[in-house]
Order: structure tokens, then sequence, then C-alpha cells
């Protein structure tokens, strides 16, 4: 096993031994597919843009029964801007969605394990890579110049190998880079073993790129079939 699978395994142990875990008695877990659980994140994200969020699981009653265990249906990794919050933008509430930021929506062992344990001990079924309009750190990536010795760097790193294709786009080459970050990152996610690589092939999760307008609020899926709303 390689070192980086190594930390990441110990990551995720560290995160069942402080987190909650499912117990008899508490908020049911009640099973979805991957393609039921995005087709209730684009209803969301419809509700979200068409200014009629309905902002389910707030009250009371959903903050006892997760008190004792959480069943997130779906895993967002998005950027941290500050513009995109994920339980807004997909009209969700309380334990409805994992979610794990940083900018760039990026991976590394942190990223991975905390996915990770979603993943096998949540049983969440879809993972969403989420990028954005005019992301700042793709941006950053973008503008090259020397490099820099803060930790920033890291974020410009991890972005850096689809600038050179992404400046190849005559009409906007930010924009690509966007998309062409999100749709790297989603690769990285479906060949992280032992653990993703292994549900998305079994077919336990599905893992898909979208792209967030800060215009119009709409998210847009990046490839794949389309997907069919539920009511």
């Amino acid at each position: 096993m390689k070192l980086a699978d190594v930390k990441r395994r110990a990551l995720v142990l560290c995160l069942v031994a402080t987190m909650a875990v499912p117990a008899a008695g508490s908020e049911t877990a009640v099973r979805i597919t991957p393609d039921q659980s995005l087709s209730r994140l684009v209803a969301g994200n419809q509700r979200f843009v068409a200014h009629k969020s309905t902002h389910p699981h707030e009250e009371m009653a959903r903050r006892h029964d997760l008190a004792s265990s959480q069943h997130p249906f779906a895993v967002v990794l998005s950027c941290s801007d500050s513009r995109l919050p994920p339980e807004l933008v997909f009209d969700q509430g309380l334990g409805d969605l994992f979610v794990v930021r940083v900018a760039g929506n990026i991976t590394d062992a942190a990223v991975i394990g905390s996915i990770e344990y979603a993943v096998e001990h949540l049983k969440a079924p879809l993972i969403v890579v989420l990028g954005h309009e005019k992301c700042g750190a793709v941006t950053a990536a973008m503008s090259g110049g020397a490099e820099s010795k803060d930790h920033i760097q890291s974020l410009v790193d991890a972005i850096s190998p689809v600038v050179a294709e992404a400046k190849k786009d005559p009409k906007d080459p930010l924009d690509a880079a966007v998309r062409m970050n999100v749709r790297k990152v989603v690769g990285e996610l479906a060949q992280s073993e032992p653990i993703l690589a292994h549900e998305a092939k079994e077919g336990h999760i599905r893992i898909v790129g979208a792209y967030y307008s800060l215009d119009t609020g709409a998210v847009t899926l990046l490839g794949g079939s389309p997907v069919a709303v539920a009511h």
C-alpha cells in the first residue's frame, strides 16, 4: 500500500473514532441510488434558481435526530468561495450533504480521506465536484508568474496541469480551465484506491463534475447522461 493510501486510511480511522456513527433508534437511513441522489440535487438547484427554495430540514426535530447519527445523501467537494455554499445552492438542510470545501475544489490526502469516510461509513452514494465561474484559485494558476512562497502555491500547483491546454481556448481560457480542473478532480477521485475506485467500479457510488454560474445560480453537470428530476 502506498504511503498516501496509508495516510488516508489513518485519517478515515481517526474520523470514525471521533465522528458520530449510526445508532439504534436514531434517524432512519433511507437508501437511495446515485442517480436518485443527483436528481434530488438538480431539483433543489432548480428551486434555488427560481427563488422558490424550501429551506428543508432546519427544524428542531431534525437537529435532535441528527444528534445521534447522520446519513447525508451526497458528498459535495466544492470551492471555498463564499458565493457558492452548497446547502443553499442545492436547497438542502441539516444532515443532507457532506460538504468538503477547499479553494479550487482540489484533492489532497485530507480531502480524499474525508470523502472516503462519507462513502464508506455514511454510505453516501454520490460525489459531486463543484467548480464555479471566475474561480480565484484557477485564476491564480492561469496567471503564472514567479513561484510563491506561501501556502497558496499548493493550490496553484494542484490546478496547473490543466493550464496549458485551457489557454488554447480562443473564447474563454479561464472558464475552460475551471471546467477542466473539475474534470481532472473527478478523474482523480474515480481512480483513488483503495475505496473510491472500488465503490465506483461496483456501482455503489457515482462521481460527477458540475459547474456553478455566479450570475444565474444554475448548476450545470459536466458530461454524462441527462438526469430526470424527481418531483
